[in-house]
């Protein structure tokens, strides 16, 4: 049996995520979830943002194990379509875990209360919406998948399938797919659609940041549009400082 990643070191950590980069990371992403659900990493999650083409990954794990956990962040800020699509898509692929988290009321109601942070200090906002609700989810879980992708962003555009998060395990199955991937496995099982695509949003996150992709631009582009900021933080280091912090 592979021990717990949290009692192995860093570098322990490290190793095996590049172990299994070389191993399973260019398999079909099918095979690396099912290879991935094989490991014994002390638990496994899905999270999910219910976005533009979410319906994939979770399809894909439905298929194998429709009672895997998926953690969906409530930041208080989505699209009324978004949350939704997110209780519709789940009774179509048949997902029976999914687990909704929300910010800390007590925290919102110190450095937030009257709701427009994100007019202020958009970095303050994801990190009480989004990356410490986050890291509390994941806290259980010795691993968990994402739907990101290389080509959305230059941030992403090395991302390996397995990396190491704190000490915990981060996998991208769908890390080497494209748009034409994407869109031939939503029309081969005909999965619902985020309704916000059609208007243009390749990427949705909360409602008061985000615009329709930029013409020319990458999928991200109209998250925080106008602005630098390419990333809430969740899928940045500021996660893996939460996962270290001895207070979780």
């Amino acid at each position: 049996m592979v021990p717990n990643p949290r009692l192995l070191d860093a570098s322990e950590i490290l190793d095996r995520a590049e172990s299994l980069e070389t191993l399973y990371g260019s398999l079909p992403p099918q095979e690396v979830i099912a290879r991935s659900l094989e490991q014994d990493f002390g638990g496994i999650a899905a999270v999910s943002s219910f976005g533009a083409d979410s319906a994939i990954l979770l399809h894909m794990i439905a298929e194998i194990d429709r009672n895997l956990p998926v953690l969906f962040l409530d930041t208080g800020k989505h699209f009324g379509e978004t949350l939704q699509y997110r209780d519709a898509l789940a009774a179509d692929v048949g997902l029976t875990n999914i687990q909704v988290i929300h910010p800390d009321p007590q925290v919102l109601e110190s450095v937030d209360p009257d709701g427009n942070l994100h007019h202020t200090d958009t970095d303050a906002c994801c990190e009480v919406r989004k990356v410490e609700p986050m890291a509390r989810a994941v806290k259980p879980f010795g691993a968990w998948f994402t739907g990101r992708k290389r080509f959305q962003s230059g941030t992403r555009s090395r991302m390996p399938v397995f990396e190491k998060i704190g000490p915990r395990y981060r996998i991208n199955p769908l890390a080497g797919w494209g748009t034409s991937d994407l869109a031939d496995y939503m029309r081969k099982y005909a999965l619902r659609e985020n309704p916000l695509v059609a208007y243009g949003y390749l990427s949705i996150g909360c409602f008061p940041c985000t615009l329709p992709a930029q013409p020319g631009g990458d999928a991200r582009s109209g998250r925080w549009a106008g602005s630098a900021k390419t990333e809430c933080g969740i899928h940045l280091t500021g996660l893996e400082q939460s996962l270290t912090d001895s207070s979780l």
